[in-house]
C-alpha cells in the first residue's frame, strides 16, 4: 500500500472547534511577532498559504515575493478564496497528492486559468512508519507513536520524493509557470520538504528554512488543536477516563512541529549525497547552469 495515500487515514480523526486551553502537556508555541504575517495569504479554506518570498541568502541577495506558494490542499476553497488567487495571479498549482487522496478529499477549487500539475509522491518505506501511527492514535495507544516518526518521514521524503521534487525545481525556472505554487494535505511532510529543497538551492540558510517550517505551527493554530481535542476525546471515551486524564505527550508531538523533524531531510541529504548541495545537484540531477538560473529566476 503506497505510503502517501496512508497519510490520509489520520483525516478522519479531525473534529470539532476548541479553545486551545483545552491542549495540555505540550501548549502551541506563542504565535510570532506580525512582520513576519506578511507571507501569509489568509484564507477562509486553507490555513497554510503562504509566499517563499522575502528571505535572505547567504550571498546577501533576497527571494523575490509573489513568485512561488507553499500550501496545504486547496479543495475547501470559498469564492472569495479563489478570487484572492486569482488576485495573486496565480498560473500554477503542483499537487503532491495521490489519487486516492483527491478522490477522499475532492480537487483543488482554482482561478479560471490556473494549470494544476499533478506530481503525486509515493513510497513504500513509509508504510509501515504512516500504518502504525494511524492504528495507534485511532486505538488509543499513544506510547506506540514515537516522537521520532516525525523527521522519518522528512528523511524518507528526501529519497522517495527525489523525482518529484527535480521535477518541481524545472517547474518553477520556467516564468511562464508562475507564478507557482505546490502542495500536499497540510503542507507539512511533503510541502516540507520540498520547500527545505528549494530554499537550500537558491541559498537560504538553513536556519531560515527551519523557521519557515515552523510557521505552519502558528497558521494551522486552530486546526491542531480542533485535531488534537477530538483525539483526546476519542480516548477518553476508548479509555473510560476524563479527557483531562488522557496523556497527549506524543500525540501532540506528532502534530506540534519541532525545528529538529525537517532537520530529518538535511540529515538524509548529508548521509546520502555529502551534502544538501550535493543532493540537489547529484540526487535531483541539477547543474550549475541549472542552479545559476534558478537563482536568478528568483533572487534578487
Amino acid at each position: 500500500m503506497k505510503s502517501e495515500a496512508l497519510i490520509v487515514m489520520l483525516v478522519p480523526l479531525l473534529g470539532a472547534c476548541v479553545d486551545a486551553t483545552e491542549v495540555a502537556e505540550k501548549p502551541l508555541p506563542e504565535p510570532t511577532p506580525a512582520s513576519t504575517r506578511d507571507r501569509h495569504v489568509a484564507l477562509e479554506g486553507q490555513h497554510n498559504f503562504r509566499d517563499l518570498g522575502g528571505y535572505e541568502t547567504v550571498d546577501g541577495r533576497t527571494v523575490k515575493w509573489g513568485e512561488v506558494y507553499r500550501s496545504g490542499e486547496l479543495p475547501g476553497l470559498t469564492d472569495e478564496d479563489v478570487d484572492k488567487l486569482a488576485e495573486l495571479g496565480l498560473r500554477t498549482v503542483v499537487n503532491f497528492l495521490l489519487p486516492e487522496e483527491i478522490e477522499k478529499e475532492g480537487s483543488d477549487r482554482l482561478p479560471e486559468g490556473t494549470r494544476e500539475v499533478p506530481r503525486p509522491i509515493s513510497g513504500d518505506r513509509a508504510a509501515q512508519q504512516t500504518m502504525m501511527v494511524t492504528s495507534a492514535i485511532m486505538a488509543a495507544e499513544f506510547d506506540k507513536v514515537p516522537p521520532e516518526i516525525n523527521p522519518e518521514f522528512h528523511r524518507l521524503l528526501v529519497d522517495e520524493g527525489r523525482d518529484v521534487y527535480a521535477a518541481l525545481l524545472r517547474d518553477i525556472v520556467d516564468p511562464a509557470n508562475r507564478p507557482l505554487a505546490f502542495h500536499c494535505s497540510h503542507g507539512i511532510h511533503r510541502t516540507g520538504t520540498a520547500t527545505a529543497i528549494l530554499l537550500s538551492a537558491l541559498g537560504v540558510p538553513w536556519e531560515t528554512i527551519r523557521e519557515d517550517y515552523l510557521l505552519s505551527n502558528e497558521y494551522r493554530r486552530g486546526d491542531v488543536s480542533e485535531e488534537l481535542d477530538r483525539i483526546r476525546r476519542m480516548a477518553a471515551q476508548k479509555k473510560g477516563i476524563a479527557p483531562e486524564e488522557v496523556d497527549m505527550t506524543n500525540v501532540e508531538a506528532f502534530y506540534v512541529l519541532d525545528g529538529a523533524y525537517i532537520d530529518g531531510a538535511l540529515a538524509a541529504a548529508v548521509e546520502g549525497w555529502g551534502s544538501m548541495d550535493g543532493y540537489i545537484r547529484e540526487g535531483l540531477g541539477l547543474t550549475d547552469e541549472g542552479i545559476d538560473r534558478l537563482k536568478a529566476e528568483l533572487l534578487e
